[in-house]
């Protein structure tokens, strides 16, 4: 079946209030009323509209309406998403007294997968000789909230330690005046020690709000990191290109280099070349199968600033005149 967009069929903003609502219904019903409107399609629009405001009058139907419409648009294909009427009380429940409509048929089968489906049991839920509950009281129906998800950035120090951290969220609210408005929500949590990119951290209940009593639904912060100036990340490996000088890679050297744990002392092997990498077995992001973390050996070249420091590559460049650092290359096209 198709969405259907109530906000469109009334001419109203999404934000709009109960007095907006009412009035817009009062001028489009006496439009479009079949006994008096001259509009072809007079009818069709009539129930268009009735349906419509059935929906947006009622700050629970709106609601739950309201949290299907951030995914759909007029005229897509439509399903009802799963656990929706999740929580209705199915026996001996019928349709609310509120339906307006003269029987079954007088809805659209959009609205009646959404509104009469939670409130019948054993036979059809739009009879008019059965739309009123037990002592007179309305029927309600039930929905769960959906569940909404936030990107956060974390440090890279945070993965390797666990952290509490902070995040304000703007989510939308109903004020005293039946408008809907952002509201700042502050929300903190635990950073789990060994989280990696692209996991995510679950906030049960901290999602959008149920319908008639179903049941919030969670918050899902989807993790990346900050870029770091000194360390990249890939799955639980952790890399930090470490410069040596030509010597130290030549003639081999030990030297102190930083980790996310504190600072080391590396092997730099005799006769090492860039892009070597040094592995430290188990030092990458904690787990129970804890990462790694690499040195990778990044040549850096003395400039030749000086006279005598370029005497010194003039002599390097006589001392190893048949070295030949393109040799790979040689022969290629």
């Amino acid at each position: 079946m198709e969405f259907k967009d109530y906000y469109t069929v009334m001419g109203l903003a999404r934000d709009a209030s109960p007095d907006d609502i009412k009035r817009a219904y009062r001028k489009l019903s006496r439009k479009y009323h079949p006994d008096v409107s001259k509009e072809k399609d007079a009818e069709a629009r009539f129930k268009q509209l009735g349906e419509a405001y059935e929906v947006l009058k009622d700050p629970e139907k709106r609601t739950a309406y309201d949290q299907l419409g951030q995914h759909w648009k007029e005229g897509q294909e439509f399903r009802p998403p799963p656990g929706w009427n999740a929580g209705a009380e199915h026996a001996g429940r019928s349709a609310p007294r509120d339906f307006q409509g003269g029987g079954d048929g007088d809805y659209s089968d959009f609205f009646e997968s959404l509104f009469r489906q939670g409130f019948a049991s054993g036979g059809s839920a739009g009879h008019a000789s059965n739309r009123a509950g037990a002592g007179g009281q309305r029927a309600r129906y039930s929905a769960a909230g959906e569940d909404r998800h936030a990107k956060i950035l974390i440090d890279l120090e945070d993965a390797y330690s666990g952290a509490t951290r902070t995040i304000s969220l703007r989510v939308p609210e109903m004020d005293d005046q039946g408008h809907v408005v952002p509201r700042e929500h502050q929300i903190s949590f635990s950073v789990p020690k060994g989280i990696r990119a692209g996991q995510h951290i679950r906030l049960a209940g901290q999602g959008a709000p149920g319908v008639g009593g179903g049941g919030a639904g969670d918050l899902y912060l989807d993790v990346e990191f900050n870029p770091h100036l000194l360390y990249r990340v890939e799955q639980r490996d952790v890399y930090l290109d470490l410069p040596v000088a030509p010597w130290e890679a030549a003639l081999g050297a030990n030297v102190e280099a930083p980790t996310p744990t504190g600072r080391v002392e590396v092997t730099v092997p005799p006769g090492s070349a860039a892009g070597r990498k040094l592995r430290l077995k188990g030092r990458g992001l904690p787990g129970s199968t804890p990462g790694d973390f690499y040195f990778v050996l990044q040549i850096s070249v003395p400039a030749a600033d000086s006279d005598s420091a370029k005497a010194f590559y003039e002599g390097m460049a006589t001392q190893f005149n048949s070295f030949k650092p393109r040799a790979k290359l040689e022969g290629q096209p």
